[in-house]
C-alpha cells in the first residue's frame, strides 16, 4: 500500500515536543531566559483566532463558520472564546498578538511553506538548517536536548549534538515502521536518512527504560514537563511544540469546529506552561505557521490556503498586552490577490526580535547571520522586555 507523506503525518501524534539549548553552566548564576515555539502546521486562520470587530462584509462571507461571541480585546479585535488560557495572559498583561503577519511566501504549498517557516529562508528547500538552530548556534547554545519526535525538525537543525527520540509507547519501532519511514521520507537527502537510521540503530543498542506512554505525550503532560525542565538553571532554554491539523479545507466549523480544536490544543500548551511560574515569568512563547487562510469560506464550509495570519505571544518577557499590527483592511482591493488578508509584517521580524531578547544577541547580527542579511523590522522594544 502506497502511503503519502501527508497521510503518514496525519497518523502521527497531534503534538510533539522538542528540547534544546543547553548553554554555559555559568548561566545558572545569571538570569536564564527561555524561548518556546509552538508550530501550528496546516495554516492557522488568524481571523478565526483573532477576528476583526464590526466588519459586516467579513461577517457575511464567513456566515456558517464565523466565531460567535468572541472576547473583546480592544476596539478593533476580539479573541476566540475558547482561548481561555491566552485570555488570562492578556488580562495579566503577558499576552500579545501580532496581526496581519506572515513569512514572505505566497505560493500556498504546505510543504514549501512549512519548509520556509522553519528555515527562515526565501527559497523552498534551499536551506538545510533552521532559523532557531542558527540563532542558538550564534548564542553559543549546545543542542544536547532530546527531541521527542522523528526526525529532528528543520527548525532546530544547525546546532551540533542535537539528538532525538520517538517515544511511541515505550517499544522500539517495528521493521515495517522503518520501511514506511524510508518510503515516506524518500524525498529526504541521503544524509538525513542516514542520520535517521543511525539514530534508530543507536536506540536499539541502548538499554531502554520503562518508556513513555501515549498519555505522557498529551499536550497537558508535555507542557507541564517542559515547564519543569525549562525552570532548571542548568536545563534547556528552548522548547518546540508541534500542533497539526489547521488545514481545514472542509467543515472548518465555528465555535466547536475542527479549527477550534486545534486552537484549543495550542491554548492547552500555554495554560500548562504557565503552571511553572518561574518558567513562564522568564520566557517568550510564540507561534509560527506557514500561512493564513482565505477570507471567504468555500462551498464545503472550509477555507483555502491564504497569506496573512496572526502570531500569538505569551510569557513574562512580553512587554504588554496588545494587538500589534499595521492593519491593511479587508475590503476587496485591500486583500492579497483579492482573496486573503494581506501581510504587512514579516513574521521573521518577530522571530528575530524574540531571539534577540532571549539570547541577548544584537538584532543586526541575527539579521545578518540567521536570516541571510534580509532587512527585518526590529520589534524587540515594542513587543518584549529587555
Amino acid at each position: 500500500m502506497k502511503i503519502s507523506r501527508r497521510d503518514f503525518l496525519k497518523t502521527t501524534a497531534l503534538t510533539s515536543l522538542f528540547f534544546a539549548g543547553f548553554g554555559n553552566p555559568a548561566l545558572a548564576h545569571n538570569h536564564k531566559k527561555n524561548l518556546v515555539v509552538i508550530m501550528l502546521r496546516g495554516g492557522m486562520d488568524g481571523l478565526c483566532a483573532v477576528p476583526v470587530i464590526g466588519d459586516k462584509r467579513f461577517e457575511k462571507i464567513r456566515k456558517g463558520i464565523l466565531i460567535e461571541n468572541p472576547m473583546k480585546l480592544n476596539s478593533d479585535f476580539a479573541l476566540h472564546p475558547k482561548l481561555k488560557a491566552f485570555s488570562e495572559c492578556w488580562h495579566d498583561n503577558t499576552g500579545a498578538v501580532v496581526h496581519a503577519a506572515s513569512i514572505p511566501y505566497t505560493a500556498r504549498s504546505h510543504f514549501e511553506g512549512q519548509n520556509l517557516m522553519e528555515s527562515g529562508g526565501r527559497v523552498p528547500y534551499q536551506e538545510k538548517t533552521g532559523w532557531l538552530g542558527r540563532g542558538m548556534k550564534l548564542a553559543n547554545l549546545k543542542g544536547e536536548g532530546l527531541a521527542l519526535s522523528l526526525p529532528m525538525p528543520l527548525l532546530l537543525r544547525g546546532v551540533p549534538k542535537n539528538d532525538n527520540y520517538y517515544p511511541s509507547d515505550g517499544r522500539l519501532p517495528r521493521d515495517e515502521t522503518l520501511e514506511l519511514l524510508k518510503s515516506v521520507y524518500a524525498d529526504s537527502s541521503e544524509e538525513e536518512l542516514l542520520d535517521m537510521m543511525n539514530f534508530i540503530k543507536k536506540r536499539k543498542n541502548e538499554q531502554m527504560g520503562t518508556g513513555v506512554g501515549y498519555d505522557k505525550r498529551k499536550n497537558k503532560n508535555l507542557a507541564m514537563r517542559a515547564g519543569q525542565l525549562l525552570s532548571n538553571p542548568n536545563g534547556p532554554r528552548v522548547a518546540v511544540f508541534e500542533v497539526n491539523g489547521f488545514d481545514t479545507h472542509a467543515a472548518q466549523g465555528g465555535i466547536n469546529g475542527t479549527h477550534t480544536k486545534c486552537l484549543v490544543e495550542m491554548d492547552t500548551i500555554i495554560q500548562n506552561l504557565k503552571i511553572s511560574k518561574k518558567t513562564y515569568e522568564n520566557s517568550i512563547i510564540l507561534t509560527v505557521t506557514e500561512f493564513g487562510r482565505t477570507i471567504k469560506k468555500n462551498g464545503g464550509n472550509g477555507t483555502e490556503h491564504g497569506y496573512g495570519t496572526a502570531v500569538f505571544l505569551a510569557g513574562g518577557l512580553v512587554k504588554k498586552s496588545q494587538v500589534h499590527t499595521d492593519w491593511p483592511g479587508l475590503k476587496r482591493k485591500e486583500l492579497f490577490e483579492g482573496r486573503d488578508l494581506n501581510a504587512t509584517i514579516d513574521a521573521r521580524s518577530v522571530y528575530a526580535s524574540a531571539m534577540s531578547t532571549v539570547f541577548d544577541l544584537d538584532f543586526s547580527r541575527i539579521e545578518k547571520e540567521v536570516f541571510f542579511g534580509d532587512k527585518l523590522q526590529n520589534l524587540s522594544d515594542k513587543l518584549f522586555k529587555a
